[in-house]
C-alpha cells in the first residue's frame, strides 16, 4: 500500500503547496514506488518562516516558561510512541535500515530523545545574578536565540530532525525542518504527532526539498540560527555562507572512525559488536567504525573473524525481521559505495564480498566488504564511504594504533577493545575524536554528541545542546 501526502505542514495546519512537483517515494529494497509527497519551494520556505516567527511573538510559545514546553514536548513523544510502529516500517522501506534498527533507533530512541529534553526544560534558569567584582549587580538572561533553519538527510531521518527539534524547543526556539527528498515519508507521520500534541500554530513546520531549497533556507532573512547534518562537503558551504550571514550554525558532519583492537581485545566481544558499531544501518552511519586497527601478532585472526562474519550476514529485504544488511539509501549512493570497492581492490586484498548479492536482482544492494592488508594512506581508509565496507590496518604498538586512529581529516567517532578497561580509557583519552566507546559504542542522551576537524561544529545531545539555540544577555543594574 503507497502513501501520497498533498499537504505540508506549516503554521500548525495542513496547506497546499505553492508548487506541483512532486518528490516518488522508493523502496530501496524493491525499487517499487511506495508513495509521493509535495516538494516545497521558496514560498513555502518563506511562509513557514514567517509562521516559526508569529510562533515567538504571536502566540503563547513565546511567554512560555520551561515547565510548560517540557510538558508540550511530553505530549509530543506521547504522540509520536503511539506512530512508532508506523514510523519505523516507513524508514526502513525508504532507505534500507533494518526494521529492527528502525524499531530500536528511529522509533525508541527517538521518543527517548524528546522525552528528555522535556524532562531537561523545566530545569532552565531564564536569569542568574551576578555580583560584579566592580561593584554592581549584573543579571545574565538565556534567550531563545530566535528561528531555527534545520536540515537533515536520510540516513536517520527521524532520530535526526528530534536530536534538533528536542533542545530547540526545550530552549524556547521555532524551527523550520527539510528532510531529504530520499526520506520524504516519515516527516509527515512526525508532523501528526506535533498536530496531535497541540503545539502552538508555527513551533514546528516541516517543508521538504533539495539542495537548492536548502540554501535558500539557510540564507533565509528571517532564519536566525541553522542546524545541519549532512556531508562534510555539504557542511562547509553551510559554514561559508553562515559565516557571511554572521548567523551561527551547528555542523554534525561525516567521519571515518576506527576501532582499535588492543592486543587482550576480546574479539568474540568485537565480533558481537560489529553489527551496531561498524555495521549500523548497513554502515550508513556517519559515526561507523570502519577502519579497523588491529595488533601485528593477531593480524589473521582478526581478519579471518571479521571475513568470515560478515560474510555470514543474512543480505534482505529492510522489512524482513532476518535481515542484517539492507539495502543502500538510493541507487545513486549504492553507486557511489560500488566505485569505492573498485578503488579499494586496486589499493588492497579483498578478502570477501565485494559486488552485489547474487540472490537480490532488484533493491540497492551491496554484499557486506571486507579488505585486508589495507594502508592508513589509502583512500578506502581515508575518505567516507558509507556503506557496508571494512578496512583492517595493521599496527606494532599502542602508540602506533593511536597515531593511526588520529591520521584522519575525520574525528566523530571510534571504539577501544580490550579486556583492561583502564588500559582502554587511558587510549580513548588520547585519541582525536568527539566520542568514543569501550567495548562498543551508543551515543548517550546526556552527553553531548559531535566532532572535531572536518566532523562538524557544535554538539548535539545532553544539557549542552541546549546553549546552541540560546543567545547571553547581560543586564547591568549600577544603581
Amino acid at each position: 500500500m503507497s502513501t501520497h501526502h498533498q499537504a505540508l505542514f506549516i503554521g500548525g495546519q495542513w496547506v497546499k503547496p505553492h508548487s506541483s512537483t512532486r518528490f516518488e517515494a522508493i523502496s530501496a529494497s524493491t525499487e517499487d514506488v511506495v508513495g509521493s509527497a509535495p516538494e516545497g519551494d521558496q514560498q513555502d520556505i518563506d511562509a513557514a518562516v514567517s509562521a516559526a516567527r508569529r510562533a515567538l511573538t504571536e502566540t503563547a510559545w513565546g511567554t512560555m516558561s520551561g515547565a510548560e514546553r517540557g510538558e508540550c514536548l511530553s505530549r509530543f513523544a506521547d504522540a509520536l510512541e503511539k506512530r512508532g510502529s508506523e514510523l519505523a516500517r516507513t524508514v526502513s522501506m525508504q532507505n534500507g535500515m533494518p526494521i529492527a534498527t528502525a524499531e530500536q533507533l528511529e522509533s525508541s530512541y527517538s521518543v527517548a530523545v524528546l522525552r528528555y529534553y522535556a524532562s531537561l526544560a523545566g530545569t532552565l534558569d531564564a536569569e542568574e545574578s551576578r555580583p560584579s567584582p566592580l561593584g554592581f549587580n549584573t543579571t545574565v538572561r538565556r534567550e531563545p536565540v530566535g528561528v531555527v533553519g534545520a536540515i537533515v538527510p536520510w540516513n536517520f531521518p527521524v532520530i535526526l530532525s528530534l536530536m534538533k527539534i528536542g533542545p530547540a524547543l526545550a530552549a524556547g526556539c521555532s524551527i523550520v525542518l527539510k528532510p531529504s527528498p530520499e526520506t520524504v515519508l516519515d516527516c509527515f507521520i512526525v508532523a501528526q504527532a506535533a498536530e496531535e500534541a497541540g503545539l502552538p500554530p508555527g513551533v514546528v513546520n516541516w517543508v521538504p526539498g533539495g539542495r537548492e531549497l536548502g540554501a535558500y533556507l539557510v540564507s533565509h532573512p528571517g532564519v536566525d540560527k541553522v542546524a545541519f547534518t549532512g556531508s562534510t562537503g555539504a557542511g562547509r558551504a553551510i559554514a561559508e555562507a553562515c559565516g557571511k550571514l554572521l548567523r551561527p550554525v551547528s555542523l554534525e558532519l561525516g567521519g571515518k572512525s576506527a576501532a582499535i583492537l588492543l592486543d587482550d581485545a576480546d574479539l568474540d566481544a568485537f565480533i558481537g559488536g560489529m553489527p551496531s558499531v561498524s555495521l549500523l544501518s548497513n554502515g550508513q552511519a556517519c559515526f561507523s567504525c570502519t577502519r579497523i586497527l588491529v595488533p601485528n601478532a593477531r593480524y589473521k585472526e582478526v581478519v579471518d573473524a571479521v571475513a568470515a562474519t560478515a560474510s555470514s550476514y543474512v543480505v534482505g529485504d529492510a522489512l524482513d525481521r532476518n535481515t542484517q544488511i539492507g539495502p543502500m539509501g538510493s541507487a545513486m549512493h549504492r553507486n557511489r559505495v560500488e566505485r569505492y570497492i573498485e578503488i579499494g581492490k586496486q589499493e588492497a586484498r579483498l578478502v570477501t564480498g565485494g559486488g552485489r548479492p547474487a540472490s537480490r536482482d532488484r533493491g540497492w544492494f551491496v554484499q557486506p566488504t571486507v579488505f585486508a592488508d589495507v594502508s592508513n594512506s589509502a583512500t578506502i581508509a581515508r575518505e567516507e564511504i558509507f556503506g557496508p565496507v571494512l578496512s583492517l590496518i595493521a599496527y606494532g604498538s599502542d602508540d602506533e594504533a593511536i597515531q593511526l586512529a588520529n591520521d584522519s581529516a575525520f574525528g566523530l567517532g571510534g571504539t577501544v577493545w580490550s579486556r583492561d578497561r583502564e588500559r582502554a580509557l587511558r587510549v580513548a583519552r588520547r585519541v582525536a575524536t568527539g566520542t568514543i566507546g569501550i567495548n562498543g559504542y551508543l551515543p548517550d542522551l546526556n552527553a553531548p554528541f559531535g566532532g572535531i576537524k572536518a566532523s562538524g561544529l557544535g554538539r548535539e545531545m545532553g544539557p549542552e545542546s541546549i546553549a546552541a539555540y540560546q543567545q547571553l544577555k547581560s543586564i547591568y543594574a549600577m544603581g
